[in-house]
């Protein structure tokens, strides 16, 4: 087994629409001309697409394979198992905060590590395992987006829920949005024109104060 004498993890992180995925895809695919044995690993919440490969928004594909949000040490396992010298991690957002520490052993046992996700959420927060991520990594690729309100500069993620902007006590991870009247989509924003509403749990109360 020959692994890099140099192994890193690399974070690209941003908004959504930023091309962290066509980012990640890219890398992978010159890896391979490097001769490099590759595992690509998504989260199970991750439906999009089809188990067996990732796709980008500009219809890129790579061969994949779907782990429990909750359990990322089999990530572990399985690049053991295949005999692998560089690890994607799709959406690493979505995985549980023990995912640095994988990737963390991935990287003392010689392995080149890419994680890839959202670096906030809805409401601008840290998310998930990508905080401790980014402050581990050797290299930071942090991208971002176009604002679909103004055209400036977007760094971060809008969640609207028919239409409006999402409460800030709305479900954390939404995939594939809502059916019905109250469809969930996502845009691209700049700071100036991100929104987040006020607690649905706060509205309608009626005061006592006569």
């Amino acid at each position: 087994m020959l692994f890099r004498a140099d192994p890193w993890l690399h974070v690209i992180a941003g908004c959504m629409s930023s091309g962290k995925t066509d980012e990640l895809l890219r890398l992978l695919r010159r890896a391979e001309i490097a001769k490099r044995r590759i595992l690509l690993v998504r989260p199970d919440v991750d439906d999009r697409t089809p188990a067996d490969y990732a796709e980008s928004r500009s219809k890129a594909r790579y061969p994949s394979v779907l782990v429990p949000k909750g359990e990322p040490v089999r990530i572990l396992s399985l690049a053991r198992e295949r005999d692998v010298d560089l690890v994607g991690i799709e959406e690493a957002q979505f995985f549980d905060v023990s995912l640095s520490r994988v990737a963390e052993t991935l990287r003392q046992s010689g392995r080149h590590v890419i994680a890839s996700g959202l670096n906030t959420d809805f409401a601008g927060r840290p998310f998930g395992a990508m905080p401790e991520l980014l402050a581990l990594s050797d290299e930071i690729t942090m991208l971002t987006a176009i604002c679909v309100v103004c055209g400036e500069t977007a760094t971060r993620t809008q969640r609207l829920v028919g239409g409006r902007p999402a409460a800030i006590d709305d479900p954390l991870i939404v995939i594939g949005g809502f059916e019905g009247p109250a469809v969930e989509t996502y845009e691209a924003r700049c700071l100036r024109h991100h929104e987040v509403a006020p607690p649905r749990s706060a509205r309608g109360v009626v005061s006592n104060d006569g």
